[in-house]
């Protein structure tokens, strides 16, 4: 796994461009709640710890994973954001249904990033246990939403 040798939550604050003016949205699905809170705060903190202002954190949230897509998609569109992270968590289950959610939500947020000029990240935790999603959601191989956090600074600030 990518994750065992990283810990997602660390990141030197001398290499992360200047956060202090941006807006940056975050749309956060509702599925698998506790794993999606602890994602959110993550990356609430990193942003805040970074420079960007309360007031310019701006939170929807959508009730799946595969809402993603089309809640970023609005977000963009109407918020005049510098970049959206979208946060989300799929586990497996006894079904193919988890394979569909991931791709479908891997590509939707895909296509927004080449279709429009403001970066979407993905943070979506696509686990095959509960236990993997929380090692990474604050457990021992970090928080992804600090990673993403990160991620949206860097590309809020490309070119």
């Amino acid at each position: 796994m990518a994750t065992e040798t990283k810990n997602l939550s660390h990141y030197d604050k001398s290499n992360i461009p200047n956060a202090s003016g941006l807006r940056i949205g975050l749309v956060v699905s509702e599925w698998n709640h506790g794993i999606t809170e602890n994602l959110f705060k993550g990356a609430q903190d990193a942003l805040l710890d970074c420079g960007v202002e309360p007031k310019n954190l701006i939170r929807w949230n959508v009730p799946g994973s595969f809402e993603l897509a089309f809640g970023c998609k609005k977000m963009v569109a109407t918020k005049n954001v510098d970049a959206v992270i979208a946060i989300g968590s799929v586990i497996r289950g006894e079904t193919s249904h988890f394979d569909y959610v991931c791709t479908a939500t891997a590509n939707g947020i895909m296509d927004l990033n080449v279709q429009t000029e403001v970066p979407v990240i993905f943070c979506v935790l696509t686990d095959d246990t509960l236990q993997q999603a929380k090692d990474r959601s604050g457990g021992k191989h970090g928080n992804k939403g600090i990673e993403a956090a990160i991620a949206a600074i860097k590309m809020a600030n490309l070119g």
